[in-house]
């Protein structure tokens, strides 16, 4: 190696040389001015050349305060960033006159739902201050004054038609995210409180997936692309037919982001005829792949036993029926078959076993045994179908059961096996299959929101701010993804919670120097990173920032 000469400073002496290595650029709380200071250990005088800037630092009075999450808040930011919020925000929500910075107490709201998700209570009285958002932001604990959350709640929710917009392009130019295919489905959220007295609220009872009839919900409509990418959503009355959400969702996709042949994939119970219909005679034709019912699985059966098998992929297989503009795919899968078909003989062995059981034990009336009977039958209610339950004619008489050999072998045939629907006749029907099972990232999505991201429980009861409650959750999501999208190029077996919870174990903390004129040198540094998190920090291509830079105070108090 060469090495030759570039630039010439002249020379410098040893007390110079002493001096110019230990000058550091610190903050002054109580100018509110960065300021050059030299320091020195206590022990010892301070250099004549060093009297305008020096500082005498007491070392063995050092002191560690206020550790605070700081890792995950990091990272959290850094994927609001990537996505540009922080630029799609700044020209709606503007600071207000009394300098409320609306914008950072969204990001604030968004990275606690990603990280540690509660109330916005919990934010305010406790979540702020064990974390570095202050930091990462620049702002004190006044930014999570309590009211302040709840009014920002008010202002985003007018905004979130263009946040559709705007994430489309930045997942297209991040993960080249298509979205000619769409994966559409429904869920529900319930509300542990009494139902509301407008009869326009969408809090209302109806049809819930979270098996709680009892308490008052709304339902939501999702789209996300086969990658996992929502595209849109909706908040609807609690009592919602999914039967008639479809069409209303093909006008919005429609005059959004304009006509296009997407194909839209859904499970049966969404689409009604008409709608299909319609989807079939739009121009440019909307395409379709459903699934059907079990009963329309009865009517074609028997032309279904007359075709062949084709093998799309190492244990798949399916059988194509043409129906006028329409396609049948009958799709059978042996791992789902193996695995269906093992649950139920767990479920009728566990009820053999209890229906023997009761025929051993003595009841005192019909009516104690019917209960017995009826709560086996709860328990096990698919093993249920396949038994012939025989009560006695006279009480004292033991029931007896046996088993119908003709249900046994329908259910056998239909194990694994699924029927479709499409208006897709010229493609592959090994597309199709994927396409259809690709309807799992939409109900991964509805398991996020609903456990990871704690969608509920919503303690809101303004219906305006619960729908902002769901957008704060659906931004939050959209962070999670991003996440997930990075993660699956560089690190695919990690998940967006696990890597969370790793960055959540790098700390920041306050190393406080008292000086001999009374102030205090503050250093506030995050933990050194470990090896995994070097690791993770490579395969994801982050670089760590450097360390906040110093400040000193007036007096031992530090504001938070």
């Amino acid at each position: 190696m060469v090495q030759r000469q570039v630039l010439y400073l002249g020379e410098i002496n040893d007390s110079q040389r002493e001096a110019w290595c230990r000058v550091i650029e610190a903050f002054d709380e109580q100018t509110n001015q960065r300021t050059q200071l030299a320091l020195f250990p206590a022990q010892g005088e301070l250099p004549a050349y060093a009297r305008e800037y020096g500082v005498q630092v007491r070392l063995d009075r050092m002191e560690l305060h206020r550790p605070r999450q700081w890792g995950a808040c990091w990272l959290a930011c850094h994927l609001y960033e990537q996505l540009q919020l922080d630029q799609f925000w700044a020209d709606r929500l503007v600071d207000s006159r009394e300098g409320t910075c609306w914008r950072h107490i969204l990001q604030t709201l968004v990275c606690y739902r990603l990280i540690e998700p509660g109330s916005e209570w919990r934010l305010h009285r406790l979540w702020f201050e064990k974390s570095a958002m202050g930091d990462l932001l620049g702002e004190d604990y006044s930014l999570v004054e309590k009211n302040a959350l709840y009014r920002c709640l008010d202002k985003v929710l007018e905004h979130k038609s263009a946040l559709f917009g705007h994430l489309r392009e930045r997942w297209q130019d991040l993960f080249q995210a298509k979205f000619d295919v769409l994966l559409y489905d429904l869920t529900s959220t319930y509300f542990e409180s009494d139902p509301p007295n407008n009869p326009k609220d969408k809090r209302r009872y109806g049809y819930s997936r979270d098996k709680r009839s009892d308490c008052v919900q709304v339902v939501i409509a999702l789209i996300v692309s086969p990658e996992g990418f929502p595209l849109a959503y909706e908040v609807l009355a609690g009592n919602t037919s999914d039967r008639t959400t479809l069409r209303e969702f093909l006008n919005k996709i429609e005059t959004q982001y304009g006509k296009a042949e997407r194909i839209w994939v859904m499970d049966r119970g969404i689409p009604t005829e008409e709608v299909l219909t319609e989807m079939r005679q739009s121009d440019p034709p909307l395409y379709y792949l459903v699934g059907t019912p079990k009963g329309r699985l009865t009517k074609l059966e028997q032309q279904l036993l007359s075709l062949p098998w084709q093998e799309v992929r190492p244990g798949v297989e399916v059988k194509l029926l043409p129906q006028e503009q329409e396609l049948y795919i009958l799709a059978q899968s042996h791992d789902r078959i193996h695995k269906e078909r093992a649950m139920r003989q767990r479920q009728l062995r566990a009820l053999v076993k209890r229906l023997n059981q009761l025929q051993q034990m003595k009841f005192s009336g019909t009516q104690k045994l019917l209960l017995k009977l009826g709560a086996a039958k709860g328990h096990y209610p698919a093993a249920w179908r396949l038994l012939d339950i025989e009560m006695p004619e006279s009480f004292g008489s033991s029931f007896s059961f046996r088993l119908n050999r003709q249900k046994l072998r329908a259910m056998r045939r239909r194990e694994g096996r699924y029927l479709l629907r499409s208006n897709l006749c010229g493609k592959d029907p090994a597309e199709l299959w994927q396409f259809y099972i690709q309807l799992v990232e939409v109900e991964a999505a509805f398991k996020n929101l609903k456990d990871d991201l704690a969608l509920r429980p919503i303690h809101h009861q303004l219906e305006h701010r619960i729908e902002a409650h769901i957008f704060l959750a659906f931004i939050a999501y959209a962070l999670h993804v991003t996440l997930r999208g990075r993660l699956r190029r560089m690190a695919g077996g990690l998940t967006a919670r696990a890597v969370l919870d790793k960055f959540a174990a790098i700390q920041m903390l306050d190393v406080q120097f008292p000086t001999t004129d009374g102030r205090t040198l503050i250093l506030s540094r995050y933990t050194e990173p470990t090896l995994d998190h070097k690791l993770l920090l490579e395969q994801l291509n982050l670089t760590l920032p450097p360390q906040p830079p110093p400040r000193i105070s007036a007096d031992r108090h530090v504001v938070h």
